[in-house]
């Protein structure tokens, strides 16, 4: 027996080494067959089964970045505080740690990944963990291996356990052959950085394990994300966020991208919402399983002028960071959201007046600001 065992591990490590995914899991009826990835001889299970009238039981892989913590607050709200389990690789704040269940969980670890979903009874997975757009060209391995084959764990994972998956993906899954302006859901994608191109990789397995395997697997195409409660995380996009950050510590900023860099925008809350939504929403609503959603389109300069208008004395000069640049200067200027808007309803709420308003109520009031009111 020891043989055997030894034998059942090497033969999971060399699978999930190698990222693969062959054989038969889950069937569109629901019918579950042989895994992605067969089952060692030596796990063990607890079979469970799940009314429609009960509460999901949530995970969220990659839960310290910029939306995990936010998410985890939306869905304890809907579905009750121990029914959502953050996790990540870092160890969280005390008032994070303390608001909810939270465990390590290292999405390249296969087989813990797998004791956690069993354990924990997980019917939602929402893989969050990944390396954005310019921390993953600075270092392209790293990104490679998270963003690639922790994304290989995790299909795996939700096809064995008849999970309902969700990966978000993002406008750096287009590039600069794509039409910018405004960018369709269908259209050439081939964008230039790894991070885009391990979300289209991510897009295009799980729409096969969808076909393949009965996956019930969903996916959104973020506009670059603007929020209070977190710091700028390495994205192109961020610089939406520290003119806030800067404009109340220190009142200049200064702009990484051209003035009159286009991108395509959202406020966390309608970025939540509709992540929730397309969650809901019932499989036969769905035309496609990976929708463009939109709210807002401005440019550093647009942003700039609206942030004075509660900042008048903000200074804003122009550094360009030519990597940033060129990866903005690819992606699009304006996303078509019609099929999201007409298949499950979606509908943003903030446009620029009321984000730049609401970041600056969340953010608090100094001097300069209680002055230019």
């Amino acid at each position: 027996m020891p043989i055997v065992k030894s034998v059942s591990r090497a033969v999971s490590q060399l699978l999930q080494s190698s990222g693969c995914g062959c054989g038969i899991s889950i069937v569109p009826v629901r019918c579950l067959g042989i895994s992605p990835r067969q089952v060692t001889s030596d796990a063990s299970f607890h079979s469970v089964s799940f009314s429609e009238s009960d509460h999901p039981r949530v995970l969220i892989t990659g839960g310290l970045g910029q939306l995990g913590v936010g998410l985890a607050k939306l869905l304890r709200k809907r579905f009750g505080k121990n029914n959502v389990i953050l996790s990540d690789i870092r160890k969280p704040a005390d008032n994070v740690f303390y608001s909810g269940p939270f465990i390590y969980s290292d999405i390249l670890d296969y087989k813990n990944l797998r004791e956690i979903v069993v354990n924990n009874r997980i019917t939602w997975l929402f893989h969050y963990s990944a390396l954005l757009s310019a921390v993953g060209e600075a270092n392209v391995p790293l990104a490679r291996a998270v963003n690639i084959t922790g994304l290989h764990n995790v299909l795996d994972i939700a096809a064995e356990h008849n999970l309902r998956l969700f990966v978000p993906s993002t406008i750096g899954a287009f590039g600069p052959t794509s039409p910018r302006d405004p960018t369709p859901d269908l259209c050439i994608q081939r964008p230039r950085t790894i991070y885009g191109v391990s979300k289209v990789h991510a897009e295009l397995m799980g729409e096969y394990y969808h076909y393949r395997y009965g996956l019930d697997f969903r996916c959104l195409r973020y506009p670059g994300i603007i929020s209070a409660d977190s710091q700028p995380g390495g994205g192109t996009t961020d610089y939406a966020v520290q003119i806030f950050h800067d404009a109340i510590k220190t009142g200049k900023f200064q702009c990484n991208l051209k003035p009159d860099t286009r991108l395509p925008m959202m406020y966390i809350d309608d970025c939540l919402k509709a992540t929730l939504e397309v969650m809901e929403a019932p499989a036969e609503a769905l035309s496609m399983r990976t929708y463009n959603i939109s709210a807002m389109s401005f440019t550093p300069e647009e942003l700039a002028q609206e942030v004075q208008k509660h900042v008048p004395e903000l200074q804003v000069t122009y550094s360009v960071d030519a990597v940033r640049q060129a990866i903005a200067d690819s992606w699009p200027m304006n996303f078509d959201d019609s099929n999201a808007r007409k298949d499950w309803g979606w509908k943003h709420d903030y446009d620029l007046p009321e984000l730049v308003t609401t970041m600056f109520s969340f953010l608090g009031s100094d001097s300069r600001i209680a002055q230019a009111n």
